[in-house]
């Protein structure tokens, strides 16, 4: 039998526990160790294979220290459900959660919010923009 997809939700909110453990230096393990999980499991429930429950989701915004809405911002719309009626944010674009969930976009981002030089800031954006090539 072949294997079942992850919901592309489920694959979100995974998403962001990692980005968020990652963000707070926190291994799998003891993020599983605080919830009375192996790390395998948290590894399942991060990359979505595992559907995380309502009160694990409570228990894990706890251990992580931010809303259960922090890991819905910017999820997927899924056609044929409602879309909040245009009463919520438009959710930031897929691609800078995705970057963020990995290590060097974490490690970069916390580099960068670090220099404390707005213009130098400014200064490395345009330097990475040239070496990529803007293409929009």
């Amino acid at each position: 039998m072949a294997k079942k997809a992850p919901n592309p939700i489920d694959k979100h909110v995974g998403s962001r526990v990692r980005m968020r453990r990652m963000m707070l230096n926190m291994s799998q393990e003891k993020l599983g160790d605080a919830l009375g999980l192996t790390f395998q499991q948290v590894q399942k429930y991060e990359k979505g294979t595992n559907r995380i429950g309502a009160s694990r989701l409570q228990q894990i915004a706890h251990i992580l220290q931010v809303p259960v809405s922090f890991f819905f911002e910017g999820a997927p719309h899924i056609p044929g459900q409602p879309s909040g009626g245009g009463m919520s944010e438009a959710p930031s674009p897929a691609y800078v959660s995705d970057f963020l969930a990995t290590s060097d976009g974490l490690s970069l981002t916390k580099a960068f919010m670090r220099i404390k030089n707005s213009k130098l800031r400014r200064r490395i954006v345009d330097l990475v923009e040239q070496i990529a090539g803007e293409d929009e």
